[in-house]
Order: structure tokens, then sequence, then C-alpha cells
């Protein structure tokens, strides 16, 4: 184990760290070695309880939050970016302890993250309403108001830029908000949590609990008091999130879920090129991302070339202790891992041809050969349903009208690519394929200008850029009567 200082384990509640109303804690793991780093606070309905209390009295139209300038919210905003990227370097070691990632990825995650507060932190005093021509001899306009006290519930894959993904909008909408980070990965968000309070943001506007899904997460995705929901994560997980929003009362809800995204190579593309484009959209984060490009579709003209150079490029991929350079650490946990070989083993039954990797890596750790498929069919499992792991499944496909019925026959719609030098071909592809996000000649390009979201059951709603802020407002129409005056 790395020698990393664990400074918080309990709930963030009110700017307090504090145990358990229970007194449980739960062990969180080093994916590495299996090992327990540390035991942590484990919340439950009562610990929520006392989180949204504490965010309804930072929400109250007297209180210290709400009685701030749109613009001191900004500056706050800027001040704990300035922290973040201040300890960035301890935040990277710590979220490389936790979740396995290597920790040159993940201070680089750290320190990506605060582009995104900073963004945030100019619009705070740039959130605009509307004057309207109405009918009658009124005046109407519009003012765009928080929406309240939000929930957050977050992955485990990027723990850090998740945590700012969500309250960056959020708290520069002017909400308050409880987050249960997911349990896997608590540390950073406690790191972060601490962060919260020294930048000086009041007394229950950010409330950080780690627990479990069907106890604190199921809390406060029902709990009555809680205005809007936001959640990344599974589809499965998102449908029970949508369930238990509605239960008691109606809120808001925002989810950001799963993937099964396809890249398409057409045959002018470079291929040395496409093929290391293909790669990182394939195995960028141990593949642990919603949005990985794991149907690589190459049309068959290149099809023999392509695939022999990603077997090269997968085998040459760098896999082993996080704290060194790698490129590939540990999947996060022994369920994962094992869900990640069993999709393996699946393709290698159902016929596709293994050209890397297939194995385990090492015998200690939760570590995953990069494993590139060939010869995959459409029907077969690694090409339906999301693996979450590093694999990369590659489809021949003759023509364009073939390749893009293919790649929308999908129930997911979260991110699509296509690397072609034909301009028009490239446009082409972008109209009609059903993705939120839509690559060309490139991957997994994301900024905070940005807005990330998917179509049919990779989500609701989207976050980053001017939409992200938006799912954080409410819109309030007014209208004034103004008779007209007296001619004199």
């Amino acid at each position: 184990m790395a020698n990393v200082e664990i400074k918080y384990t309990k709930l963030f509640i009110n700017n307090e760290f504090v145990d358990a109303v229970s007194k449980k804690t739960f062990p969180t793991i080093n994916p590495q070695d299996e090992s327990v780093i540390c035991q942590v606070a484990e919340a439950d309905k009562a610990d929520i309880d006392l989180a949204v209390s504490a965010a309804v009295k930072a929400f109250h139209r007297y209180s210290e939050w709400r009685k701030l300038d749109a613009s001191e919210r900004g500056r706050l905003l800027l001040k704990l970016a300035d922290l973040i990227e201040r300890d960035a370097n301890y935040l990277g070691k710590l979220e490389t302890l936790d979740n396995g990632k290597p920790v040159a990825q993940a201070i680089g995650e750290a320190i990506w993250s605060t582009n995104i507060i900073r963004y945030y932190a100019g619009k705070a005093d740039k959130i605009l309403g509307n004057t309207i021509p109405a009918d009658g001899e009124v005046l109407s306009m519009t003012l765009k108001e928080p929406v309240g006290v939000c929930g957050q519930i977050l992955p485990w894959n990027y723990p850090i830029p998740m945590f700012v993904w969500k309250i960056a909008p959020a708290l520069a909408a002017g909400c308050t908000v409880v987050v249960k980070p997911a349990e896997q990965t608590p540390l950073t968000a406690l790191a972060l949590a601490a962060l919260v309070k020294e930048a000086g943001f009041p007394p229950g506007v950010v409330n950080v609990l780690p627990g479990y899904g069907p106890t604190a997460g199921a809390a406060l995705t029902s709990h009555p008091q809680v205005d809007k929901m936001a959640f990344t994560g599974s589809t499965e997980v998102g449908r029970i999130i949508m369930k238990g929003a509605s239960e008691v009362n109606l809120k808001r809800v925002t989810l950001e879920l799963g993937g099964k995204s396809p890249l398409v190579v057409f045959n002018d593309a470079d291929v040395d090129k496409a093929a290391e484009i293909a790669h990182r959209a394939a195995f960028a984060n141990a593949g642990q991302c919603c949005v990985a490009g794991t149907r690589t579709y190459v049309q068959s003209g290149i099809y023999d070339k392509f695939v022999a150079k990603a077997a090269e490029i997968a085998k040459k991929r760098s896999v082993g202790n996080p704290y060194t350079d790698v490129q590939q650490g540990p999947q996060i946990d022994d369920e994962m891992f094992t869900k990640v070989m069993g999709y393996i083993n699946a393709g290698k039954k159902e016929g596709a041809k293994c050209v890397a990797g297939g194995d385990r890596h090492g015998k200690v750790g939760f570590f995953v050969q990069p494993t590139v498929f060939a010869d995959v069919t459409d029907n077969m499992k690694i090409a339906r349903e999301e693996i979450f792991g590093p694999v990369q499944s590659i489809l021949k496909f003759e023509t364009f009208e073939e390749v893009i019925d293919r790649a929308n026959d999908s129930n997911y719609g979260l991110g699509a690519g296509v690397i072609t030098n034909d301009i028009t071909l490239a446009m082409a592809f972008v109209r009609h394929v059903r993705a939120g996000s839509v690559w060309v000649n490139t991957y997994e390009h994301v900024a905070p200008q940005t807005p990330f979201g998917g179509f049919r059951e990779s989500g609701i709603g989207r976050e980053l850029g001017e939409d992200g802020i938006m799912q954080y407002l409410e819109n309030k129409t007014v209208t004034i009567s103004l008779p007209k005056a007296p001619i004199a």
C-alpha cells in the first residue's frame, strides 16, 4: 500500500465530520492488492435525515447562503478550484489508493476538474431570465431560481471529476446538496468536503455521506425534502433512482447512465492513427468508462490490417502497479473483475477470435489483460452488453447504410465516433447516429463547455455546459398588469 495519509473517514454534515448515528463503519478496499485501506463511517437513513435537514436550513430564504450575491457564489467556487489545484497531488495519490487508476491519470483528473468549477464559477452571476412580449396590457418576464435541495449519487470510476460535475453547477445555481459517493471510493469525496469547508461555503450547503445504495442511497432518493436527484451509474440502478424519486414526492431527475458506444472506421482512414484512437476509446480508465467505444466497426477494405494493429497496441499496453508509470491499473473490485472475466470467457465461447489478452494479469489484485476480439458479430454478448472493462470488440462492415443501422441497434445512446477523411461522410454519420455525443476523428473529448449525456437508456438530461446548470434551475414566469397610461 502506498504511503498516503488518510485524513477523513467520517460523514460530513453541516460542515463537520461526524460519526454515523449507528456508529457503523465499512471497509474500503485497495484494488491493487485487495487489502483493507481503512474503515469509513457508514451512513444510513438517520444520517441522511440529518444531512437533508442541514441542507434545507441552508437553503432557507434568510440563510447565509441564500443571502449571498451570485457573484460571491462564484468567488467561493473559484476558491474551491484553487484549493483542489493546490492539493491535486495528494488527491490523486489518494484516488489511486482507493480506485486503482494510474497516479498520473488521477492527478490529471483532479487538475482537469478545476476547469469545470471555474467554468461554473463564471456562470453564477450570468443566470438570466427573459422579458416576454405577452398578449394583453401586461409585462411578462421569467426568473431563473435554484431548484432547492439536491441529492447527488456518484459512481466509482471517476470519483473526483464526478464530484465536481455534480456540485459545481448546483452551487453556481444556488442549490444545496447532499452527496453520496460510491461505497467503493469514498475517500476523495471526503477530502474534497474538507476543501469545501476551507473555501468558506456556509454550513449545510454541501454534505457528503458515504454509504451503500440500498440504505443511504435509497433514503436520499425517496426523501420528501429533496427536490432533485442526480445520478451517474448503471442503467439498472438508474431505473431504481427514477422509481424512488417518485415514491414520496416528484423530484426532478438527471441520469447519466450506461453505454455501448460504436466507433466506426471507414476505408479511407489512416489505419495506424485510427487504431490508436480506437484503442484509447476502448481502454481508457481500464475500460471503466460509460462512454467507452467498445464496439469498433471497421470497413472491410482495411479490416484485417486494423485488427493486426489493434492487437499489437493492446499487447504493448502496460498493466500493473498504478503508482508506477503504467497505462492501466486494476479493475475496481472483485465483483467487476469477475464480471469482466465472465464477458471475456463468453466471447471465446461464442466464437469471437481473441487476438490479444484474454486472461487475468498477475495473481494478486483485480488486474485484467487488455483484450481484443476480432470476428465479432452483433448478436454476441460482448457486442450487446456493457462490459465496463478493458475489452475491445472489432466488427466488420461493408456499407454506410449497414453500419448506421447496426450502430443504432442498441438500447443505449451515450456516445459514438467516426474516423474518416470524408467530411460529407462524417457529417452524414453525425446526422443519423443516435447518441448524445459524437466525435469525429477523435474520441471522448469532453470539455467543461460541452453538454454530456445520452439518448434512450443512457440517461435523462445533460451535465456540463449551459445545459448542466439549467438542470438545477426552475423557470418562474412573472406577469405584471400594466394598464395603458392615459393620454395627457
